[in-house]
């Protein structure tokens, strides 16, 4: 039987060079719910995120110990293939990133490096990918042009629909609306809403009023901790940690 539990990161520690950048994290998180991660900036939350993926392999000099298992399987064992990975574990970043190409040929990308080249299921996947990002009714009479060409706020849904076309199971998203006006903002948050239930979605945000709409669940983090983890309504209204308390009521950060 599939566990509930999507992601269980065990004792996790990440050094940049000499640097401890996340100290002994140990956190569950369960499929199918959204994972705020919040804290003042510079305190680990994108590190970690990065850490799900293995995106810090990217960085020189950096080192991880301890577990991230996805599906009961440890994502930095020496045999695991970082393509494969990434396929499972989709990311979204801060800024809106279409590669310099068609609309098509953006949500295309992924799936024809995994080997899909039949034109009829690349259509499919297009369709799909740009349906679930809320964007298809907005674009799909130019699915041809350049994808350099849409608002700010498309672009975001389409990266999104980039990485909902290899079919990951988890989504990773890095302050995913921070660029974009409030109209695309509440576009994007109702999208996580949706999203949520077909993929696990983690996410970092400055915003806690973000975090306590879209989020199951709220992680607090500072200076590399995991302070403190819980339902997002007793995060934000009864936390446990005098330090998580302040933060969510603007002592600070």
């Amino acid at each position: 039987m599939m566990s509930d539990v999507a992601l269980q990161i065990q004792h996790m520690n990440l050094y940049y060079e000499t640097t401890h950048a996340l100290n002994d994290i140990s956190l569950d998180i369960k499929r199918h719910e959204a994972l705020a991660l919040i804290g003042p900036s510079g305190c680990g939350k994108s590190s970690f995120l990065r850490c799900l993926n293995r995106m810090n392999d990217l960085v020189p000099r950096t080192k991880v110990s301890g577990k991230v298992l996805l599906d009961g399987q440890d994502i930095y064992a020496p045999q695991v293939n970082t393509m494969l990975l990434r396929k499972r574990v989709g990311m979204v970043f801060q800024q809106a990133n279409p590669f310099p190409l068609s609309i098509y040929d953006n949500i295309a990308y992924g799936p024809r490096l995994h080997g899909i080249k039949r034109k009829a299921e690349l259509d499919t996947i297009v369709e799909k990918s740009l349906t679930n990002a809320a964007l298809f009714d907005e674009v799909k009479d130019r699915l041809k042009t350049s994808a350099l060409g849409l608002s700010g706020g498309q672009q975001q849904r389409l990266c999104i629909a980039r990485a909902l076309a290899v079919e990951p199971d988890v989504l990773l998203m890095d302050e995913p609306t921070s660029a974009l006006d409030p109209l695309s903002m509440a576009k994007i948050e109702e999208l996580i809403v949706q999203l949520k239930e077909h993929y696990t979605v983690v996410i970092v945000t400055h915003n806690m009023q973000q975090a306590a709409r879209i989020a199951d669940t709220t992680a607090f983090f500072l200076l590399g901790e995991l302070v403190e983890v819980g339902a997002t309504y007793d995060i934000f209204h009864a936390p446990r940690d005098k330090r998580c308390a302040d933060y969510v009521m603007g002592r600070f950060g």
